[in-house]
Formats: structure tokens, C-alpha cells, sequence
């Protein structure tokens, strides 16, 4: 029988690499495999589904005695052409970032490193704090907000709202509940369901949070949103939240931020900004002026890992009170208790203005993005993704078979193809199957959603490598497949 308490024996149960030099190889295999995808980012088809003897290959059952190192390197290999395609330049359907090589540096030195970011006195927590700092000023918040790393803007929501709906209801609530006083909030028709399934998680309800309709443009009607607070408090409610949106889901329209501001400082509501996407914009001279009203929000949510460019994933919650910020989620038991010094230093920790204590240590490639490539070229790059919609926009009004069914303010543009004698249900049905086909062939990834009733084609550019030849290819191919997609449907 082994003795486990030799202090010259290696451990047993180790799993630690039996000889580091022979791992070292191993690791630098995987690393230039990994930059040979990305390397053939714009070569490759835009997406490439799982095969089935890949499903059938994921299917198996655990092995007891694991399947060893070359095994499980070869199978994570045969996964790397199979993802959803937003590396590729012709990845329009949906608003992902195409992500960065670098970013692969910052995350070999997070997973070295293997710390938990929720608290304690340990680098994570600084490098978090100065790019905390960073955001403050780059939205122009004051001193007293606080802010967050976390996966994404719907996690984002979820803790701005939960801090809001606590200070509305005077923090009582955390102990006693959610009492019966009917608190409810507003935000447009066109805002991301993350809103509402915000409301649910925190107790008021989906249905508390009133969908306010809009112009001619999908922005937030701020007459209609005055009118439904009248209303609400006629019938006694208590209008507590207003939800502004920086690039709605549909056409990437940015709601009147100042207007809104306005109206929640006049009638002390608290004003949220649901910025997923579109809050980047504030590095863009294009775009930095249609979002003023932003720097006077309570609470902003937003995405690194969309236009930004950083990889999957990186969001955050930026809280103009951290005082309340904290009180909203600050829960420190015994264990957990803070010091001056040593290792249960650093205090406040992060787990007291989120619900997590277990945290990747996300940040260091958010922070390590921003340090490499800068405020100014992040902000170009935005601006020339707005230049090519503006492209998109331009061929397609100039073409006598597509059609834009919306301005593009953002990023976005909707719009669909067109054949005579046609009715609007069977054009809906033909541009679903283009839409398909686009992607079934590799050739782009657009998506579709509705507008004014009609499903519309919607592109999406939010990626750094995408070129006004993969426009060009896109609508080439839409002119190609659109008589066989309707072939295929009998039209």
C-alpha cells in the first residue's frame, strides 16, 4: 500500500502533468490550432452545423478511467469548425462580436491563474477596480457609482433592477419580500426581452413592466410613456423604473436618452439604460451624440463581447449610487468577514454588489482588451461598421428588388426581397427560405425578425473583419437564391 504521507513520493491523485515539458507541447499544439481557425476566419464557410457522427460522438457515456490526453485533444479539435459562425465576416444575423485573437493571451493567463474574483485581496480584484474606473469615465459617471463584471447585459439587468426595485421599496424588501405595493415600470416596444425577464426574476412581474409604443422611428413614444405613468397612478400603481434602450433588438434604434433623463428626474423615477450593444457607440464620433442623456443614468447595462470585440463572454452593470448598489446585494457572513490586512482584504469585495461569490476572473481580458487596442480604435471601428450599413442601406434602396422596411440608425438594417404577384404572407414565407438557404450554404448568416407586421431580412455588423465585398457578396447571393427559394415554395 502506497504511504500518501512520503514527502518524496509524487501524490497519487494528482492531476498535474506527469512531465511539464512533454504538457508544454501539448498546450502549444492546441494554441496553434486554435490560431490556424482563426487565422482562416474569413476563408471558412460562415457556419458549419455539427455533423451527426459528431452529435452521436457526444453522446457517449462517461469513462470512468477518463479517455486520456490525446483522445480528449482530438475531440475538442473536431469541435472547432462547428461554431455558430460570428468569427466570420458574414456573420449578420445576430448582434455577436467576432471576438479578438489577442483575447486568447488574456485567457491562457486568467485559466493559469484560476482565481475566483469574488473576493479576497488578490490581483483579479485590482485589475477589476481600474477597469471599473475606466468605464466610469468613459460614460462620464460620477465617483459614487460602482460597477460590475458579469457574463452578459441580461445578468447586467437583472442586478441594476434588483438594486432599483430594493431602493424603491427602502431595502425592507430583502427581508420580508416583495410587499403588496404595486410597483411598475416602462420601457419601449421594441426593448430586449431580458427587461422582462428581469421583472419576473425580482419578484414584480413581466407584466409590471409596461411596453410603451413608439415613432415612426422605434424609438420609446416619450408622450405615450408620459400618459401611461398618468394613468398607472390614477389606478394606484406606483411607477417606480423607465428602461431606456441604446440599439433596440429589431432595428438598433437609441431611444431620446436626454428626454427620458428628463422625465425621471421630474417624476423620480429610476432611469435604466439597457445598452447591450449600443452603449459602445460612446467611443464613436458618429454615435457619441445620440447618446446624451446616457451619462445621467441611474443604472447602465452593457456588452463588451458585442461591438467591442471582446471574446465570449463579458458584459457589465455600471450603478450610479454604489452606496446602494451595495446595500442591494451586501450579505457578509462570518467566513467571509472582511480585514484590514492579509488575504481577506481588499474590502468592499465584488460578491457584495452581485449575486455571485464564484467569479471567473473575466476581467483581465476586458481590461487587457481596452490597454492593447485603445478607446480611439474601437471607436473607428464602430464607426465603420456604420459606414457599411450605410452601404447595405444604399444598394438596397437602389435595387429593384429589395426593399428597406426601416431606417438604420446603429448597426442594423432591415429589409426584404420582393417579387411581383406575390401576397405580403407568401413574401414572408420566400424571405424566411432565403434567409435559411443563406445559411444552410455557408455562404452568410443574416437573420429575420418582424417589422410593421412583415418578416424582414436583418443585418447585423458588429464585426471588425467584415469588408464592403462581403456586402456585396451577401446581396449577390440574395439575388441568386431567391428565384430557387421560390421554386422550392411553388410561387
Amino acid at each position: 500500500m502506497q504511504d500518501y504521507h512520503d514527502a518524496t513520493h509524487r501524490s497519487p491523485v494528482t492531476l498535474d502533468p506527469e512531465n511539464w515539458d512533454e504538457f508544454r507541447d501539448r498546450a502549444h499544439a492546441m494554441v496553434d490550432k486554435a490560431v490556424d481557425k482563426m487565422m482562416a476566419a474569413q476563408e471558412e464557410r460562415v457556419w458549419s452545423p455539427l455533423p451527426e457522427r459528431l452529435k452521436t460522438a457526444l453522446q457517449h457515456d462517461l469513462a470512468n478511467a477518463g479517455s486520456g490526453a490525446s483522445v480528449t485533444d482530438e475531440a475538442i479539435e473536431s469541435l472547432l469548425p462547428h461554431g455558430v459562425g460570428n468569427t466570420h465576416p458574414r456573420f449578420f444575423g445576430w448582434v455577436h462580436g467576432a471576438g479578438t485573437p489577442a483575447n486568447l493571451v488574456a485567457d491562457i493567463a486568467a485559466a493559469s491563474m484560476n482565481a475566483n474574483a469574488g473576493g479576497r485581496d488578490h490581483a483579479a480584484i485590482h485589475v477589476e477596480r481600474q477597469l471599473s474606473n475606466w468605464v466610469r469615465e468613459i460614460f462620464r459617471f460620477p465617483q459614487s457609482s460602482s460597477g460590475l463584471v458579469v457574463s452578459g447585459t441580461s445578468m447586467a439587468t437583472l442586478i441594476a433592477l434588483k438594486t432599483a426595485r430594493d431602493a424603491g421599496l427602502g431595502f425592507e424588501n430583502r427581508v420580508r419580500g416583495v410587499d403588496e405595493r404595486k410597483l411598475v415600470g416602462y420601457t419601449s416596444a421594441e426593448a430586449h426581452a431580458c427587461n422582462a425577464r428581469a421583472f419576473d426574476i425580482i419578484g414584480l412581474g413581466s407584466g409590471a413592466l409596461r411596453r410603451v409604443p413608439c415613432d415612426a422611428d422605434f424609438r420609446m413614444d416619450i408622450a405615450a410613456l408620459k400618459s401611461m405613468i398618468e394613468s398607472d397612478r390614477s389606478e394606484g400603481f406606483e411607477p417606480s423604473i423607465v428602461i431606456g434602450t441604446a440599439g433596440t433588438v429589431n432595428t438598433g434604434a437609441i431611444d431620446p436618452l436626454a428626454d427620458l433623463a428628463d422625465l425621471c428626474t421630474q417624476q423620480d423615477l429610476w432611469f435604466h439604460v439597457d445598452g447591450a450593444f449600443g452603449a459602445a457607440g460612446i467611443l464613436s464620433e458618429r454615435l457619441a451624440p445620440r447618446l446624451a442623456g446616457i451619462e445621467r443614468a441611474d443604472s447602465l447595462a452593457f456588452d463588451f463581447h458585442k461591438w467591442l470585440q471582446v471574446n465570449y463572454d463579458a458584459g457589465f452593470v455600471l450603478i450610479r449610487n454604489a452606496d446602494l448598489h451595495r446595500q442591494a446585494f451586501s450579505d457578509r457572513p462570518d467566513y467571509l468577514s472582511g480585514v484590514e490586512r492579509g488575504l481577506a482584504a481588499a474590502n468592499p469585495w465584488p460578491v457584495e454588489f452581485g449575486p455571485e461569490l464564484s467569479r471567473g476572473f473575466r476581467a483581465l481580458k476586458v481590461w487587457a482588451h481596452l490597454m492593447e487596442f485603445g478607446k480611439e480604435r474601437l471607436g473607428a471601428l464602430i464607426t465603420y461598421n456604420c459606414e457599411q450599413v450605410d452601404y447595405l442601406a444604399n444598394r438596397i434602396d437602389q435595387h429593384v428588388s429589395l426593399e428597406r422596411l426601416a431606417p438604420t440608425e446603429t448597426s442594423i438594417c432591415c429589409f426584404r426581397y420582393r417579387r411581383d404577384g406575390l401576397s405580403d404572407d407568401d413574401l414572408d414565407s420566400l424571405n424566411q427560405e432565403i434567409v435559411i438557404r443563406l445559411q444552410e450554404e455557408g455562404i452568410a448568416a443574416p437573420s429575420w425578425t418582424m417589422i410593421k407586421g412583415r418578416l424582414v431580412i436583418r443585418v447585423n455588423i458588429t464585426n471588425h473583419r467584415t469588408r464592403f465585398s462581403d456586402i456585396d457578396r451577401l446581396l449577390d447571393a440574395i439575388e441568386e437564391i431567391a428565384p430557387e427559394a421560390a421554386a422550392a415554395l411553388d410561387m
